[in-house]
C-alpha cells in the first residue's frame, strides 16, 4: 500500500497480513482526484469509518486534512493504524477502537467529509447511508462517500448525489441536504 499524494506521496506502507480490504491505488487516486477538486483538503475534519489497513485516513492526513478520525473495532488493525501514524507524524489521525454501529450513535463531534468502506457482508450494508445520514455526525453541505461493490445500486437512496466506479471498486456520495 503507498500514499497517493499529499507531502508522503509515494511512501510506501508494509501492512501486516490484516483481515482488511484496503482500497486500491487506482481507486484512492480517482478519489482523491475527486475530492481535490470539490474541497480545500486544509479545512476538512474527516471520519473515516472501518477504518482496515488506515490507507485513506493516511491520505487524508498526507494532504493536509487537521483532524481525522479512523474508527476501527479489530484491534489489530487499530493498533497498526495508531503505530503507522505515528511513525509517519501523522498528529491529525486518531484512532478509536469501536463497533462502527455503535459508535455512530454516541459521537458527538461533526465532521465535514464521512468515508465509509465497510466490510462487504455487512448485513446493514444496504441501509448505510441512511444510518449515517440520520445521525447529526455530518456538518450542513458535507458529505458521505461509501465504498461497496457493483452489485449494490444506491441511486434512488435519499442523499445520493453521484457514483464513480474505478475498476471493481464503486464509490456512491451523498449528501443530507439532499435528503432532507
Amino acid at each position: 500500500m503507498r500514499i497517493i499524494g499529499g507531502f508522503l506521496k509515494g511512501k510506501e506502507i508494509h501492512t501486516p497480513k490484516l483481515a482488511a480490504r484496503p482500497t486500491t491505488d487506482f481507486a484512492k487516486e480517482g478519489l482523491f482526484n475527486v475530492l481535490a477538486n470539490e474541497y480545500d483538503f486544509n479545512s476538512l475534519e474527516v471520519l473515516d469509518l472501518f477504518g482496515g489497513s488506515g490507507s485513506i485516513s493516511f491520505e487524508f492526513a498526507s494532504r493536509g486534512c487537521p483532524a481525522v478520525t479512523c474508527v476501527e473495532i479489530n484491534h489489530i488493525h487499530a493498533s497498526f493504524i495508531k503505530k503507522t501514524a505515528l511513525q509517519l507524524r501523522l498528529n491529525a489521525v486518531r484512532v478509536v477502537r469501536h463497533h462502527v454501529l455503535e459508535f455512530l450513535p454516541i459521537c458527538t463531534q461533526t465532521y465535514d467529509l464521512i468515508f465509509a468502506d465497510p466490510p462487504f457482508d455487512l448485513p446493514q450494508l444496504a441501509t448505510l447511508p441512511q444510518i449515517i445520514l440520520t445521525t447529526p455526525l455530518l456538518k450542513p453541505n458535507g458529505s458521505l462517500i461509501l465504498e461497496h461493490p457493483g452489485t449494490f445500486d444506491f441511486s434512488r437512496a435519499p442523499g445520493f448525489y453521484r457514483k464513480k466506479r474505478y475498476g471493481y471498486v464503486h464509490f456512491s456520495f451523498f449528501s443530507k441536504n439532499l435528503s432532507d
